[in-house]
């Protein structure tokens, strides 16, 4: 017998007892907790993302729809970036002023393929302001998860106030959990020694996020 099919059997037989119809454990929980502290306007609560954003590190760019394109490819000018990671899906204007490389998302790029890749520019699924979180789930304006996570240099488009809720609990109802979620709270770091940070351990070693709205 494999460790799978223990494992399943304990859970059968905990489960032997326990009548069809009784109710889903997300009906039978109270769920009575708060959903977000203090009441805001939509206008403070893509401020507060704003400020919890940068207080981990990410730098934080506000802009219009019209400013979209020139501020992206400034973005990339000022980080010298030769070439750009771009997601099947993301809107052709928002690049429209970059003269750099493009790379395609391909299921088939090699990680040392990526690593040479410079930048890469995604949408959001939705952000979080108490937590300062941004939430990518792999739709086609964000691409495959792995292409947030190889390039150093991460441009992240946030829709203000369509994509931005106040707390967790609001995003989760926002999310599909059959999706592949990478919940992204400033650029990659580690203090695990000595207590010293380091970034770019586990992701972009630069997060930029642009608020549009």
């Amino acid at each position: 017998m494999s460790s799978r099919e223990r494992i399943l059997g304990r859970v059968r037989r905990a489960l032997a007892d326990v009548p069809g119809d009784e109710a889903p454990y997300e009906e039978a929980v109270a769920r009575g907790y708060l959903r977000e502290h203090g009441e805001r306007t939509a206008g403070q609560t893509a401020d507060l993302l704003g400020e919890n954003l940068a207080d981990y590190r990410a730098v934080v760019h506000r802009c219009t729809d019209g400013e979209l394109p020139s501020l992206i490819a400034r973005l990339l000018a000022d980080r010298g970036a030769g070439s750009v990671l771009v997601p099947s899906g993301l809107e052709p204007g928002w690049l429209a002023e970059s003269d750099v490389t493009r790379v395609a998302d391909r299921a088939g790029s090699t990680p040392a393929e990526l690593d040479r890749v410079d930048s890469v520019v995604t949408a959001c699924a939705v952000a979080i302001a108490e937590t300062g979180t941004i939430v990518l789930d792999g739709s086609p304006d964000q691409g495959r998860r792995r292409i947030s996570l190889v390039p150093d240099h991460h441009i992240c488009v946030v829709r203000v106030p369509d994509q931005v809720v106040a707390s967790v609990p609001q995003a989760l109802e926002r999310l599909d959990p059959t999706r592949p979620l990478t919940w992204i709270s400033g650029p990659s770091a580690t203090s695990d020694i000595e207590l010293d940070r380091v970034e770019g351990v586990h992701g972009p070693r630069t997060l930029e996020v642009v608020l549009v709205g």
